[in-house]
């Protein structure tokens, strides 16, 4: 559904009614891809809305029903990141991205299911059980955005937030077969966004349409006085450009290697294909660093982890045990709040840093990301875009990854590149279906604070 006809549902009908039908589908679903569902919460402000309604008619997001992902604070509404350690905090504050939400008048309506901590690409990492995928309930959604992702694909909501520190938003997208923008390091503000690894994670919009995506990321993106590392973007829906004939976009052969599944790479040629309809012409290009992308990503994400956890204690909020000393608390709370993924990244994160390998590991890691990052940037100098997979292949049976987290990583290979360089990359659900009739996904990558012209090629090449 696209935003104006959610908003046109709520004027016709009333926020109350428009937004209890939402939340009964939501209460009925099968998924597991909600971890909180404020029924009270958003009915109260469905009612605000009906009562005043002609201040708020006017808004982008006027009474639309929005999910968000659960590590992202909302002031009253609990937000446990997925996580037994967190179950029970409820934050004293909005993060920006939900103020505006509410400033451009949404009702959020859940909190949606999630690799604990964000640490995961298949949904499964979470304290509340696996979210299943709306297409054949025995795959994984993906992560870690994976609740936010199966709630746009089983229609509960049209829009909703994620978050993408290596593809966390990109790779459920492409699983579940809806539209996920990882925005340019910075476009939005991450204020009130629980920390993973603050070099690299950006909220993000998930939605059912591409026009979803640009209306929904001109509402959050922009300046955050509180959010140092934040910057003033141009909206994207001025900036669309109908006529994109004479744009080229790059073809990285990195990112099409021997033995890469065949409908996937089928995926990213149609569209490809389908730009040249729209007079937009294709070009190989090079990124040689990226073949080291993956494990520089994960050094860096892994160190940056071990410093941010570090703060869950069981002293301040979230689980607490019955021991009457700092050490013990400490000690018991960690080992049983934290899910075994999030335990590995935190150990192998506090050793990259440790005395004798932070220079061989870390600093290391930091220097090859310069080079990705440069190459990047020196292919997009020469192109508008670039095209590529998001994902390797189409979304796993529930349990083929659990038991070899190495394997999980490897497929992350993809997405971590567009993090490392912080430039922007659009996930759109290829129109080729993969093994077992799973939707696939293709990235559309543009240069920084340029997420315009990945939504204009998007909407060129017949993604509405």
């Amino acid at each position: 559904m696209h935003i104006s006809d959610a908003a046109e549902l709520a004027r016709q009908e009333g926020c109350v009614e428009a937004v209890s039908r939402c939340l009964e589908k939501i209460e009925k679903g099968v998924l597991n891809d909600f971890i909180t569902i404020p029924r009270e919460h958003a009915l109260s402000r469905a009612e605000e809305l009906d009562r005043q309604w002609s201040r708020w008619e006017k808004k982008p997001l006027a009474g639309v029903p929005v999910a968000v992902k659960d590590n992202i604070s909302t002031r009253g509404i609990r937000t446990t990141c997925a996580s037994k350690i967190l179950d029970g905090y409820v934050p004293p504050f909005d993060a920006t991205v939900v103020k505006r939400l509410c400033e451009a008048g949404a009702v959020i309506v859940g909190k949606t299911n999630m690799d604990e901590f964000g640490m995961g690409s298949t949904c499964e990492n979470s304290f509340i059980g696996a979210c299943k995928n709306p297409h054949d309930h025995l795959r994984v959604a993906g992560g870690s955005s994976g609740g936010s992702a199966a709630a746009i694909a089983e229609g509960e909501v049209s829009i909703a937030l994620g978050s993408d520190t290596g593809g966390s938003i990109r790779c459920p997208a492409a699983f579940c077969g809806c539209v996920g923008l990882k925005p340019t390091y910075g476009a939005v503000s991450r204020y009130g966004l629980v920390a993973y690894a603050n070099s690299l994670e950006q909220i993000g919009p998930l939605a059912s349409s591409v026009h979803n995506i640009a209306t929904l990321y001109d509402v959050i993106a922009g300046h955050d006085r509180k959010d140092s590392t934040s910057v003033q973007s141009e909206p994207i829906i001025p900036r669309i450009r109908e006529n994109v004939s004479g744009m080229v976009v790059g073809v990285p052969k990195e990112f099409y290697p021997e033995g890469l599944n065949e409908d996937v790479e089928s995926a990213a040629w149609d569209v490809v294909h389908s730009l040249e309809d729209a007079g937009v012409e294709h070009r190989e290009v090079s990124l040689p660093h990226v073949a080291y992308a993956l494990p520089a990503y994960y050094l860096i994400a892994m160190s940056e982890a071990s410093s941010n956890l570090a703060r869950f204690d069981g002293l301040r909020y979230g689980l607490r045990t019955q021991d009457t000393n700092w050490h013990d608390t400490f000690s018991r709370v960690r080992g049983e709040g934290f899910g075994t993924e999030v335990k590995r990244r935190i150990i192998l994160g506090t050793y990259a840093l440790s005395k004798g390998y932070h220079a061989r590991y870390y600093l290391k890691a930091l220097k090859v990301r310069t080079l990705v990052m440069q190459d990047i940037e020196r292919a997009l100098s020469e192109v508008d875009a670039l095209i590529a997979p998001t994902m390797p292949y189409p979304a796993p049976m529930m349990g083929d990854k659990m038991d070899d987290p190495l394997s999980m990583y490897l497929s992350d290979v993809f997405t971590v590149p567009v993090n490392l360089a912080g430039v922007p990359s659009l996930s759109i659900p290829s129109k080729r279906k993969g093994e077992g009739g799973m939707p696939l996904g293709v990235q559309l990558i543009g240069r920084k604070f340029d997420e315009a012209t990945p939504i204009s090629l998007a909407l060129a090449g017949g993604w509405e």
